[in-house]
């Protein structure tokens, strides 16, 4: 075999998973990334203990996926999530199962793991420009904006794998839409995805409680009900469970113009036992205590409480169990897509064949969360980026030798 000349465009998770399958099959490969450092992204989402995937039943991850799930299957089901931990035991970052089914690396980082990645491509020939800004197509060649001015190349395969539109700071700010658009590929709209809201909340509400978690609740949408946590916010509400519900309250929002999360404030008692229980407290008692002693609830989730139902105090015991068992939370708008964990949206799957390669442009192929898929947090957003970039690398192999 020749060896071929690939260019890779983002030095993302799919930009490097790729790079690391084509080198090891003997092309030369060069990635082209326009921030000062490659895998920004990736190592601010190790801040907190890098998701690296999901330790649950394969055939659940990949429903994770939605209305995406068919065409992405393949790619999830050549690089399952025991295989990541595998991939990432290999560069020496071993992994542990959390409480909720997340797999983490033991570090609880990302930068170890990245470093050891970085080694590994470094030692297979991968070659990487940094500050390289892809600028489109000048009579078919690819155009940067380097430091040292325009660079123009013509490889034998090219992988786009430049990201959404979320965390635009970090390099994903979606300008490729502009020189994809003008080649006449179908790109969908950018919406943000595992987004917080913004809820009108009281000057005296957000003063006070603005950074609090409401903890222990139960959370219902047309995606579901789901139990966890979220976080109070100056402009409204964020956070894992918020996340879980993001998509189905940005959709219900976009057709409807209305959306509410319902809240379960005591989710280990039933309407009738909370009931009974708010009926043996005093009448004499402040509305504060009766919630405290008869259902456990005091802080942030009773103020919740009576910033959405002022006029909670005045009800009876069995109407205030129904309430507290089904608080609405109106949601006015998704917060702005730059601030959201990822993006939905992107090159339409009716413009990508099963290699991943753009059937209007020979030659070019795209990974990662430039096509338009969209999955919760938990793991499900790296695996596919790393998924497609390993898919997208075994089909520019195929073409190459067609």
């Amino acid at each position: 075999m020749i060896p071929k000349q690939i260019a890779i465009v983002g030095g993302g998770p799919a930009g490097l998973m790729a790079a690391e399958t084509l080198s090891a099959a003997g092309h030369r490969v060069t990635v082209y990334e326009s921030m000062p450092t490659v895998g920004r992204k990736f190592l601010l989402a190790g801040k907190s203990g890098l998701n690296l995937t999901h330790s649950e039943d394969d055939e659940i991850f990949v429903s994770r996926f939605g209305a995406a799930t068919a065409r992405l299957r393949p790619a999830l089901d050549r690089l399952r999530p025991k295989d990541i931990r595998a991939w990432a035991a290999g560069l020496g970052t071993e992994t542990f199962v959390g409480t909720s089914g997340r797999v983490f690396p033991k570090a609880m980082k990302a930068s170890p793991l990245l470093r050891a990645w970085l080694a590994r491509l470094e030692k297979q020939g991968v070659v990487i420009r940094t500050r390289h800004r892809w600028t489109g197509w000048t009579n078919g060649a690819l155009t940067f904006e380097t430091p040292h001015g325009t660079l123009t190349i013509e490889p034998d395969a090219t992988l786009l794998a430049l990201g959404g539109a979320s965390w635009p700071r970090l390099g994903s700010d979606a300008a490729w839409t502009a020189w994809l658009g003008a080649r006449a590929i179908e790109i969908e709209p950018f919406r943000p995805a595992n987004c917080g809201f913004d809820i009108e909340w009281s000057d005296i509400f957000r003063q006070r409680f603005a950074g609090a978690p409401i903890k222990s609740v139960t959370a219902s949408s047309p995606a579901g009900i789901m139990s966890g946590e979220f976080v109070v916010t100056e402009s409204g509400i964020e956070g894992s469970l918020v996340y879980a519900h993001a998509a189905a309250l940005r959709d219900r929002l976009q057709s409807t113009g209305h959306a509410e999360l319902v809240l379960d404030l005591a989710p280990g008692r039933s309407t009738e036992r909370l009931a009974a229980d708010l009926f043996r407290q005093s009448t004499k008692a402040s509305f504060a205590n009766r919630l405290r002693k008869g259902a456990g609830l005091d802080g942030v989730k009773a103020a919740l409480l009576r910033e959405m139902v002022p006029e909670a105090n005045q009800l009876q015991p069995d109407a205030l169990a129904k309430l507290l068992k089904a608080l609405p939370l109106p949601v006015l708008r998704c917060r702005p897509i730059a601030e959201a964990i990822s993006s939905a949206g992107g090159v339409s799957w009716n413009g990508v064949d099963e290699r991943y390669m753009l059937t209007a442009l020979p030659g070019v192929f795209v990974a990662g969360e430039m096509l338009d898929w969209e999955a919760p947090t938990g793991g499900y957003l790296l695996t596919a980026c790393l998924a497609t970039g390993k898919a997208a690398a075994i089909g520019i192999e195929d073409w190459l030798r067609t």
